[in-house]
């Protein structure tokens, strides 16, 4: 059984950063792609950034220059660093697998077949 566990997030001042971390089990994850994802109450769950089992990268355009997605394949950990954090960045974020390989990096949250818990970010002005 897949399973995925974020952490990393927490409270923040607004101009800081914060590194999210998202590890998994029970699957081989070398040859997946991975995304993050982020939520407000009330509001649709938002794309933010996804890697691609070889490394390239795709970015919202509300974060680009301000977020990195990154992964250790040996450690089976995808990581997003979140730089000049903004209060409107304060959600709960998720990371998701999409085990479709053949796929290109996707935005749609439908594509994504694994989703961890999410972890809580503030930011506070």
């Amino acid at each position: 059984q897949v399973h995925l566990v974020e952490s990393g997030g927490g409270l923040v001042q607004a101009g800081g950063s914060l590194r999210l971390s998202c590890a998994a089990s029970g699957h081989s994850f070398s040859a997946v792609h991975m995304g993050w994802f982020r939520q407000t109450p009330g509001k649709e769950r938002e794309f933010l950034a996804a890697i691609s089992w070889n490394d390239s990268t795709r970015y919202a355009d509300s974060v680009k220059g301000r977020f990195t997605i990154s992964r250790d394949s040996a450690k089976n950990t995808v990581y997003l660093q979140m730089n000049s954090l903004k209060p409107e960045d304060a959600a709960v974020y998720y990371c998701a697998v999409d085990d479709n390989s053949w796929r290109l990096l996707s935005e749609n949250e439908d594509a994504y077949k694994f989703w961890g818990q999410g972890t809580q970010v503030t930011v506070f002005s």
